[in-house]
């Protein structure tokens, strides 16, 4: 059984993450369970500390499948990257959906 971790960042984390091959999840906001409310609840509570870690920003999450709450994901693990666009009115998803 995996925990869906979204990490909360910015983009200099997430080249960070990029450039180091993985994302630490320690922090992450995890859902209270597998529904879709709780899922979109926990995206939305991530993107809250993205906007201010990035001081009102473009909000960035990285969503992971990890083993257990604070390990360390592969880039392989990501399963998206949600960023808003440049205007801030929406946010669009990235889907990391590649396997190897």
């Amino acid at each position: 059984m995996t925990v869906r971790a979204y990490v909360p960042a910015t983009f200099d984390l997430l080249a960070r993450f990029h450039a180091e091959g993985e994302v630490p999840t320690a922090g992450a906001v995890v859902a209270v369970d597998e529904s879709e409310d709780a899922e979109y609840a926990a995206l939305v509570e991530a993107a809250e500390v993205s906007a201010e870690m990035s001081g009102g920003g473009r909000r960035v999450v990285v969503v992971a499948e990890v083993p257990h709450e604070g390990a360390v994901a592969p880039m392989r693990d990501v399963a998206s990257v949600h960023v808003d666009t440049e205007d801030g009115a929406e946010s669009c998803a990235i889907s990391a959906q590649r396997r190897i």
